[in-house]
């Protein structure tokens, strides 16, 4: 245990050595030398800015006796110190910092001006004219040297924390706004919520508030206005929104407060954060991507490849399939004539269709026919990326790292000035594919000269806002490939049989056998079955990593949450020298199967990857003074801090939607009634394409039939396909 004193103490001195900086948030541990009679070195930790090391500091904040480190001086406050007397004065304006001033003349301006010199300057520049010989080049030298010592992050820092901004945010703020983000945000905090990413409408209404602004003060309202659009886009997957129903909502939200709909809306639109269209409210970025999208795909290609001959594309063919042993029939054909013949494709089909065999061929005819063009393939997930590249041993990517994303700035490398080097360019998963991730896609690929788009439009749609797939195949743009003979029937058979039932809403389709299972369980009974179907599969053989239950809801008794508890608690037991880290409702012990929330491109691992919790460190154990947890994905060992924990979570127990683009050997899937609207029966379909080999289905019929008859609540409303066509008939 950390002993810390009670009252808070200060310290002066100067830094000696950084010992470790996260520069993310920055977190601090340093050796510091105390300016005392002893010159004692302490250990220093905190949130700290960098400074140098011959810059005297006061730092304020509580001594704690670490366990393994012994006594460290945690820092909550900070400021430099000005020299308080003639000497030191004397020499802090001879210093680097001003040049051309020299000790002789350092000591006539103290002389003029006292050991007040520094505030008398700070306050009024004019007093300078009080000292002798003062030229145009001494004052630009002294104002200039002043303005740079000024502890510009340290007056952030103290600002924002004083504002209840943490230490990631201060950052940030001042890697965008540099020195006048005080002075920016102090004007309108609200800016925040469109120009740093991380920073919603609640954490910019939170310094509002504590700056004194009004509860009606129109930018308040303003960016109510379009936080409310963002909010309604992410709960419908819409791409707009209507004009009535935005002034609905806000008249909800607003409850109370004196406003003009008409006027705040007006002046958004002037702003260009908002756009309308007949009626329709866009957020300028879902309208920008829209444009984008179309833009790009009714002129692509900029560029087109060589023909190919006929005679030699079918030679090719004839070999690749003596070769693979393999005999393609129409509709595969007809995909890979297609693919070659035009300069865009999608093709679409349901598990088992032979979607992965074509794929294969496409790639391996590419390689043969165009030996010097370039090719990628990328897809949503980093699980998908990596079957892919199983697929085509051709260098796969998620889509995120294909385009260079930048973590902290939430924007991409590549872009129009700085395009994607490439030919050919594969995309699959494409349901999952948002709007937004697409128009960046599309913006980088101007010297793409092929595409092959890939996916299954009975899946889930993308989480955050447009319908892109779908968008594009209503729009005709491109020629279609579907496929929707099965293939295969060997393992799994039964699950695609199952599943092309569910896509046609075949609701006698419970009908198991052989590599389907369902047991008739009740809402309660849940969890206690699941954990006996994934022990029986343990004891038959089956790794950790080859079962995967999935549900559609966190909360309740058959909800994500209590199955991972109850599945760690039997699967990874507390055990004596098993290390364990308890993390707010979450205990993390060695042993865990571990679920990745957020892409960490820096790191190669992305939204959906599941790993192994390998290693728990303990602060004690850790100079920095943090727990550490170290996950295996595939090899790939990840780091984990207080910093970035909730980036992961358990995945005993995963949702549908994160399951998407990836595959399991077995797949354990409750269906309940109390899942209520989620329901559905593209999110059934999505869940049981999961599975390779085996699904195991448990719950209630009558829920599984209601699922399955069950089409979307809400198609999603968005105006693709409409820009396409306008774009393709101008004159209409």
């Amino acid at each position: 245990m950390r002993e810390m004193s009670e009252e808070r103490d200060v310290i002066r001195g100067k830094l000696k050595q950084v010992v470790f900086r996260n520069d993310d948030n920055g977190y601090t541990v340093a050796r510091f030398i105390v300016d005392d009679l002893q010159q004692r070195q302490v250990t220093i930790t905190g949130y700290l800015p960098v400074f140098n090391d011959d810059v005297l500091m006061e730092l304020s904040g509580l001594y704690i006796d670490h366990p393994r480190y012994g006594m460290q001086f945690q820092v909550e406050t900070f400021h430099r110190v000005m020299p308080d007397d003639e000497d030191s004065l004397i020499r802090f304006l001879s210093g680097p910092l001003f040049e051309g001033i020299g000790r002789k003349y350092a000591e006539t301006l103290v002389e003029a001006l006292g050991k007040d010199a520094i505030r008398l300057i700070k306050n009024d520049p004019a007093v300078l004219d009080r000292v002798p010989k003062m030229t145009a080049k001494r004052r630009t030298a002294i104002l200039e040297g002043l303005k740079e010592n000024d502890d510009d992050l340290e007056n952030l820092i103290q600002f924002f924390v004083a504002h209840g901004l943490g230490m990631r945010h201060v950052m940030k703020l001042e890697r965008i706004y540099g020195k006048d983000a005080v002075e920016k945000i102090q004007q309108n905090p609200y800016r925040m919520v469109d120009e740093v990413d991380g920073i919603g409408f609640a954490t910019a209404d939170k310094v509002a508030m504590s700056l004194g602004f009004e509860l009606e003060d129109p930018r308040r309202l303003e960016a109510a206005m379009v936080a409310l659009i963002d909010q309604m886009n992410m709960q419908s997957g819409d791409t707009y929104v209507s004009r009535e129903s935005l002034a609905r909502q806000m008249q909800r939200q607003c409850a109370g407060l004196v406003y003009h709909f008409d006027d705040l809306l007006e002046s958004l639109l002037l702003q260009r954060r908002l756009v309308e269209e007949e009626g329709r409210i866009y957020h300028v970025d879902q309208y920008d991507a829209e444009v984008q999208i179309a833009q790009f795909l009714t002129v692509f290609p900029f560029e087109e490849l060589e023909p190919v001959n006929p005679i030699e594309l079918q030679q090719e063919l004839d070999a690749l399939q003596e070769k693979l042993a393999i005999t393609y029939d129409q509709a595969q054909l007809e995909a890979i004539h297609t693919f070659f013949e035009q300069d865009a494709m999608i093709l679409t089909g349901g598990p088992g269709t032979g979607k992965t065999t074509v794929v294969r061929a496409l790639t391996a005819l590419f390689k043969k026919l165009y030996p010097y063009q370039r090719i990628a393939c990328c897809a949503p997930t980093g699980r998908a990326a990596k079957r892919l590249a199983e697929l085509t041993e051709t260098d796969t990517f998620t889509i995120h790292s294909l385009l260079g994303w930048d973590l902290e700035s939430n924007t991409f490398t590549k872009t129009e000035q700085d395009p994607l080097i490439v030919d050919l360019l594969i995309i699959d998963e494409f349901s999952m594919v948002d709007s937004w991730l697409f128009a960046a896609l599309c913006k980088a690929s101007v010297h793409v000269k092929k595409l092959c788009i890939i996916g299954d439009e009975d899946q889930l749609p993308s989480v955050r806002c447009g319908c892109v797939l779908k968008d594009l195949i209503a729009s005709k743009l491109f020629p279609l490939v579907r496929l929707e003979r099965i293939f295969r029937q060997s393992e799994g058979s039964d699950v695609i049989t199952l599943a092309h039932q569910i896509r046609q809403g075949q609701t006698e389709a419970l009908d198991c056998q052989g590599d389907v299972a369902f047991f008739p369980v009740g809402l309660y009974e849940i969890k206690d079955q699941v954990i006996r179907v994934v022990q029986s599969a343990l004891d038959k053989g089956y790794e950790l990593q080859d079962i995967q239950v999935l549900a559609s809801k966190y909360n309740g008794p058959a909800g994500i949450d209590r199955l991972n508890a109850a599945l760690q608690q039997c699967l990874n037991p507390p055990e004596k020298g098993k290390r364990e880290w308890k993390a707010g409702y979450r205990t993390f012990r060695e042993g865990d199967k571990i679920l990745q929330l957020k892409n960490q491109p820096d790191d190669d691992v992305y939204n959906g990857d599941i790993g192994m919790l390998v290693e728990i460190i303990y602060a004690n154990e850790d100079e920095a003074g943090k727990n550490r947890l170290i996950v295996d994905f595939e090899g790939i060992l990840v780091e984990y801090t207080s910093d970035n924990l909730l980036n992961i979570s358990h995945a005993y127990c995963i949702s549908v939607h994160k399951s998407q683009g990836s595959e399991y050997p077995i797949v354990i899937m409750p269906i309940v009634r109390d899942y209520g609207i989620m329901l559905q029966r593209r999110l059934i379909y999505t869940g049981v394409t999961r599975a390779k080999k085996s699904l195991v289905l448990l719950g209630e019929k009558e829920a599984f039939i209601r699922g399955i008859a069950s089409q979307e609540h809400h198609l999603r409303s968005t105006t693709l396909t409409q820009r396409i066509e306008a774009m393709l008939n101008p004159q209409f």
